[in-house]
């Protein structure tokens, strides 16, 4: 997840505070997620899961809500750090997350 994506969400923080910090919509926040997944899918390194699909559907679902989680708690508290710790911080998470899935 990169910086764009924090300043985007930055930039239009009346917007994604109003849905997603407050009690927001059910369907947005569903498909907030499903886009994120989506991404996910579309990012997944090739032959990582040696054809396990369960699993890596998975890795996808756990990886997916650990973002909308992070941006959810971004705007829930303020906007506590700046986007491009979070983009760092969340893209280190992710990376790790991976290479320990490619390792085993």
């Amino acid at each position: 997840m990169g910086l764009v994506w924090f300043e985007y969400f930055e930039s239009h923080y009346l917007f994604f505070s109003a849905l997603l910090a407050s009690k927001g919509s059910p369907f947005f926040r569903n498909r907030f997620l499903d886009f994120f997944l989506q991404e996910l899918e579309n990012t997944m390194p090739e032959g990582s899961y040696q054809g396990v699909s369960d699993r890596e559907n998975v890795d996808i679902q756990f990886l997916g809500a650990a973002i909308v989680g992070v941006v959810e708690w971004w705007f829930k508290n303020g906007r506590p750090l700046p986007p491009f710790f979070m983009a760092w911080r969340l893209g280190t998470l992710l990376e790790r997350n991976l290479e320990a899935d490619c390792t085993e």
